[in-house]
């Protein structure tokens, strides 16, 4: 039997940990149902419902109908923990390198939480405040080497044992329904790229380590990243000349495998290709319609409509500049808008690309020690090779990315439901449509 609105709000995990909220209080719930106590969430709510301006009720409708719907994200990152201070300036005064700094600072931004109450505390605020029961989480650094893709994917496992069953690694898709019913939370791992061991003695040999990876629990490959692999072409080359003979094999393995196939940075011809390879639904996880603005990270209509003909989706990311217009919740709305009504409910979600950066990060990043020139003791130059990103003229705001914070996915539901979509609609784009093509996809 549907939870009646009192019922639901009263069980909102919003509602618990916010210190300053009280479901006995009439007035403040209906002024502040948003509200959580935690200004990393609150200001950017703030800003994105002055943009929105909507009505209590249409407030109120948003609440009931997210959070007792099943959100899955179709790409995204769990909320990162800040930084320990201490143990990184222990390994710092060890003597540990750059290259080992920044693979400690990767690992403290998905496991802190397990030994620091603290941070644990903030992971699972930021998580419960966002109403997301999954994400298809980024596992793998950029590029095809199988142990650059296997580190964050360890990250991310040791966070999933220590913290389940409140916070679980899945696989499947009546596994995030029982998250929901349990009401836990939960990743599906994704890694930006196909593993390959770059032997090439055989394409069934090279295409060995898609099921290896499979079984570590990935379901979603990046056919390529910004660049050109043997793939295929990324969507920061200039030129695009499509889908390879092997990236047609790579396709058809993970088809074969159970991997869904993702071309969220793939060139447009690559994408299209990519599209037409396979036969099971695939996806963009995270990119804009170009039909609204025209951005290379972003996929024309042909390229979509070629994704939607596997019967599989379209994730809108939050990243302002691929975004266009005024970079915000408003113009994130309206790629969605265009993407329900230009090819259907049943082929939109959401993938955000963006993660909740802890409030206390900053407080520990000032801990840290310094070079001699004052800069951070890991990370490179900033050049990284798979970035190749080509210039644009886009000038975003602080206003703009905050209003499409990712605690603010409550948000994305008020914005639908004030661009007239119905709540079955909603729902799709919520979580259902990814969970049919997590489904589709299965073996």
């Amino acid at each position: 039997m549907p939870l009646s609105r009192r019922s639901l709000l009263s069980q909102l995990p919003l509602a618990a940990l916010a210190s300053s909220f009280h479901i006995g209080s009439r007035a403040q719930s209906a002024k502040e149902i948003w509200r959580t106590g935690n200004p990393t969430i609150d200001t950017p709510r703030e800003i994105a419902l002055g943009l929105l301006k909507p009505t209590q009720a249409q407030l109120e409708h948003a609440w009931e109908l997210h959070f007792g719907s099943v959100i899955f994200e179709s790409y995204g990152f769990m909320p990162g923990n800040a930084l320990d201070s201490e143990k990184f300036n222990q390994a710092i005064r060890e003597g540990a390198s750059s290259s080992e700094l920044t693979d400690l600072r990767e690992s403290m931004s998905k496991t802190t939480s397990i030994y620091n109450e603290r941070d644990r505390e903030e992971f699972f605020q930021a998580f419960k405040a966002s109403g997301v029961t999954c994400i298809f989480q980024n596992s793998g650094e950029e590029g095809n080497d199988p142990m650059r893709l296997i580190k964050r994917l360890a990250y991310v496992t040791k966070a999933t044992d220590a913290l389940k069953p409140a916070f679980s690694k899945v696989t499947t898709a009546e596994e995030i329904i029982a998250l929901k019913k349990a009401g836990h939370v939960g990743i599906c791992m994704t890694t930006n790229g196909v593993p390959l061991r770059m032997e090439w003695e055989s394409v069934r040999d090279e295409l060995r380590l898609v099921r290896i990876f499979h079984d570590l629990g990935v379901r979603m490959m990046h056919v390529t990243y910004n660049r050109r692999n043997p793939l295929g072409d990324g969507a920061g080359e200039p030129h695009d000349g499509g889908l390879s003979d092997f990236g047609k094999a790579a396709v058809a393995e993970m088809n074969k495998t159970g991997v869904i196939v993702d071309v969220a940075h793939s060139g447009w011809k690559t994408a299209e290709e990519a599209a037409k390879a396979s036969a099971k639904p695939m996806v963009a996880s995270h990119t804009t319609c170009g039909g609204v603005y025209s951005h290379f990270r972003g996929k024309p209509d042909s390229a979509i409509r070629a994704i939607c003909d596997t019967d599989g989706l379209v994730g809108m990311c939050c990243i302002s500049r691929f975004l266009g217009g005024k970079g915000d919740i408003t113009s994130l709305m309206d790629h969605l808008d265009y993407l329900i009504k230009t090819f259907g409910p049943q082929y939109a979600a959401i993938g955000c690309d963006v993660a909740y950066r802890s409030r206390f990060e900053k407080e520990e990043n000032a801990k840290i020690l310094r070079r001699p020139d004052g800069s951070m003791p890991y990370g490179g130059s900033g050049d990284r090779w798979e970035h190749l990103w080509p210039q644009d003229d886009f000038k975003t705001t602080i206003e703009a990315e905050r209003s499409i914070a990712w605690t603010n996915w409550p948000l994305f539901t008020l914005g639908l439901i004030q661009r007239g979509h119905s709540d079955d609609t909603i729902r799709q784009v919520l979580g259902g449509n990814m969970l049919r093509v997590l489904k589709a996809n299965a073996v």
